[in-house]
């Protein structure tokens, strides 16, 4: 090389970036709550409220007689119920198969029944499943429409949804489009069985997300101390009386027995340091709100008392329900590729 010329250029070294995630692969799917961008939350939100509003007759025009499966693997009163209402509420068609009255029984795969489905004429499956990414693999196979009512141990994005509409109801009420700090300054309680929730897992997703903090408590069987590394905003407290003390919320849930696959519990000891009561309520959270995704069993998690009180507002978060998944539905069919809310 001569003393004039330039040095040779140096390679540039690119990282390949990492390839967004392909799911889901339908603009109407909702598989997690971190599919939803604040934008379109805060439209699901608003859109509920809105449809809630609608005249009944109006509003059964915008699906009429779109086709809808109810796909359930697992027993459910709530989920399937306010589904299959807010679905008929904008005129859709529905069909229910469980796994006790179809070919599932005899060992048809997920794949095959969705396929099925989708042959059948659905347009979109709203789903249950009790093994975690069920909801995934269903949308890439059938590429239909799918919302998770409930995947495994994994998520439950609607309840998610159903739980935040009913906070900012009590503490944010009037608010327009959700934000980055809607929540800000809200410390929101989640006791018991973490290990084995789905709900807990969206919400924990969810609520950091809009600036509030989450309190995860319960005895370490229920919750590994891994838990608090979950991501910002989240934290372990195991005195739940020190826990109450900072909450607006507290969300009760249940001891999910079918899930404990032989774990030693002692009932007796989890009530006394874990059950939401009267007295407990009073002395240490006297103005917070309580919630409970349901089922509840009474005397173990909570009290007929608590559960009946003032500050309960888990019929409330049922009613809520049909509200944000008839906005769930409509949106699972009227949105366009490229401009998904």
């Amino acid at each position: 090389m001569s003393p004039n010329s330039a040095p040779p250029a140096r390679r540039q070294l690119h990282t390949p970036a990492v390839p967004p995630s392909p799911f889901p692969y339908n603009p109407g799917s909702l598989l997690s709550v971190q599919d939803l961008t604040l934008d379109a939350l805060s439209h699901i939100l608003i859109r509920a409220t809105e449809l809630e509003a609608e005249d009944p007759l109006t509003r059964t025009r915008i699906l009429a007689k779109r086709r809808i499966a109810l796909l359930f693997y697992e027993s459910s009163t709530r989920t399937r119920t306010s589904f299959e209402l807010a679905a008929k509420s904008l005129g859709a068609d529905t069909t229910l198969v469980s796994s006790l009255s179809s070919s599932i029984e005899k060992g048809e795969t997920l794949k095959d029944t969705g396929l099925t489905l989708r042959a059948l004429g659905a347009e979109a499956i709203i789903l249950r499943h009790n093994s975690s990414g069920a909801a995934w693999l269903l949308e890439s196979e059938t590429r239909l429409p799918v919302l998770n009512a409930g995947d495994g141990m994994h998520e439950h994005p609607t309840q998610a949804l159903l739980d935040l509409r009913t906070m900012l109801a009590h503490l944010r009420p009037g608010i327009g489009p959700v934000e980055g700090q809607t929540l800000a300054g809200v410390t929101v309680t989640i006791v018991g069985d973490i290990l084995h929730s789905r709900v807990a897992r969206s919400n924990m997703l969810l609520l950091p997300r809009l600036g509030a903090k989450v309190l995860l408590c319960g005895p370490r069987e229920l919750l590994p101390d891994l838990a608090a590394s979950a991501g910002p905003g989240i934290a372990i407290e195991r005195d739940f009386e020190a826990a109450l003390r900072q909450s607006q919320v507290v969300m009760m849930l249940r001891i999910q027995a079918e899930r404990l696959a032989g774990m030693q519990l002692d009932l007796d000891q989890y009530k006394t340091a874990y059950q939401l009561n009267e007295q407990r309520l009073a002395a240490c959270a006297p103005t917070a709100v309580v919630l409970h995704p349901g089922p509840i069993i009474r005397g173990l998690e909570l009290t007929a008392a608590v559960a009946d009180g003032p500050q309960s507002a888990i019929l409330q978060q049922v009613h809520n329900g049909v509200a944000i998944r008839t906005a769930v539905v409509e949106r699972a069919l009227l949105a366009q590729k490229g401009g998904r809310a």
